[in-house]
């Protein structure tokens, strides 16, 4: 150890300071990137959205304008179109069909818009798998989410219209209230056939 000359000296940690250090170098432009908090980060973030993500998906968009009615022996609903009747108007997976208020003055048995739609829908299906070569097919699943004050006419003729445009496997969304196969948890969304 050499001999130091006495006076005021700086700790280690001023030693490379601007204002306190003796020695006044350039500091290099390179920063070293961390790559193991980086990936430990994005680990974290995968984890967090598998965790977060629903496996089934959303099937019904539940709305506050209606009110689904309760049942106690039901299934799992099944990802298909989804008819909304409320008790002011009809919709087909989020579009427009027609006001409930019209419908109850034609004294027709169909909905010819809304056959017109599911037929479509129906057309989109089978295009799309036999591009794919898929040998999947067409089942005729259809999903009704009713209010439970809607007249029973309007939901006939919603069904009559189902089924004509070839959705012969109608399912209707209720509540689950207990009592389902082995009592099951409750689940919001479930069929009842």
């Amino acid at each position: 150890m050499g001999i130091k000359v006495p006076g005021k000296r700086m700790g280690k940690r001023f030693e490379h300071s601007k204002v306190f250090g003796h020695a006044h170098a350039k500091k290099s432009g390179f920063a070293d990137l961390l790559v193991t908090p980086l990936v430990d980060m994005f680990v974290i973030i995968v984890l967090f959205l598998i965790a977060n993500f629903s496996a089934t998906g959303e099937v019904l968009m539940m709305s506050k304008d209606i009110s689904l009615p309760e049942a106690k022996n039901v299934q799992d609903i099944q990802s298909a179109p989804v008819v909304t009747v409320s008790k002011t108007e009809v919709l087909l997976s989020g579009a427009l069909i027609g006001r409930v208020e019209d419908f109850t003055r034609e004294e027709y048995l169909n909905i010819p818009l809304l056959e017109e739609k599911l037929r479509d829908e129906r057309k989109k299906f089978e295009d799309l798998h036999s591009a794919a070569n898929d040998s999947g097919a067409f089942k005729g699943d259809v999903n009704i989410q009713a209010d439970k004050g809607v007249e029973f006419r309007i939901i006939k003729r919603v069904m009559f219209s189902c089924a004509s445009a070839g959705y012969g496997n109608i399912n209707f969304a209720t509540l689950n209230v207990g009592g389902g196969p082995a009592d099951a948890p409750k689940k919001e969304e479930s069929a009842s056939r």
